[in-house]
């Protein structure tokens, strides 16, 4: 298993620069002054404590969180910043695309299809933004609120390709909402398709499913973690 969250290695610029980390710059920038006021965290806590505390902002479930990362202090020292370690939305076909976010990503960091499934949940949250990504528009019509609504959207709505100068992607019949080529995919392989109609009929299973895969991911290559009083 490769990738993880120890040594907040994102505030790097090496990092930073893969183009899935795109914009991360200026949630970067905001967590500065916390890490200032707050000295004896590290980044890499500060990072994931982050995520963690947005998600049940948003109306997400609860994810465990631990302490205990230690920081990088010199990105020639962290091996990997040159592994693109973010999942690109489109590798030219369903098939290719499904391929990639499997032995690229989440197979070598140790998650299974059920996982990617839950994961790919998190697109109800924000915007694709076309001077990050390239990309345009929100996945739901309530991007700020954590709900199983995407699988609900992905599954019942026709998505058609949009005409447009940027990148395929698709657009629902308003043309308010989009679907990257790697959301398609989920729906069009059939053990994936599964799992999005699981979690579509199932908001509080999405939730618990959601939040031990998240805790997962922002644990992967660290140890000695400990549980800490955050109240």
């Amino acid at each position: 298993k490769t990738g993880g969250s120890g040594g907040g290695t994102i505030r790097f610029k090496e990092e930073l620069a893969h183009g899935g980390n795109a914009g991360l710059d200026k949630m970067v920038a905001k967590l500065e002054p916390l890490h200032a006021q707050f000295g004896g965290i590290s980044y890499a806590d500060l990072y994931t404590l982050a995520g963690a505390t947005a998600i049940e902002a948003a109306g997400g479930p609860t994810v465990g969180w631990r302490a205990g990362r230690v920081d990088a202090l010199d990105p020639s020292t962290v091996k990997g910043l040159d592994v693109v370690t973010v999942p690109d939305a489109d590798k030219g076909s369903p098939a290719k695309t499904l391929s990639h976010l499997r032995m690229d990503i989440f197979y070598r960091m140790g998650f299974d299809d059920r996982e990617i499934v839950a994961l790919s949940g998190a697109h109800a949250l924000g915007r694709c933004h076309p001077d990050a990504s390239g990309y345009s528009g929100p996945w739901t019509p309530t991007p700020t609120v954590l709900t199983n609504g995407y699988y609900a959207l992905l599954l019942s709505l026709p998505w058609t390709l949009k005409e447009w100068d940027g990148p395929m992607q698709f657009e629902d019949p308003s043309g308010k909402l989009m679907m990257l080529p790697s959301d398609i995919a989920l729906i069009q392989d059939k053990k994936m398709r599964q799992y999005v109609q699981m979690y579509a009929k199932d908001k509080e299973l999405f939730f618990k499913e959601f939040a031990a895969a998240f805790q997962k991911l922002e644990e992967l290559g660290t140890k000695n973690l400990k549980t800490v009083a955050l109240a």
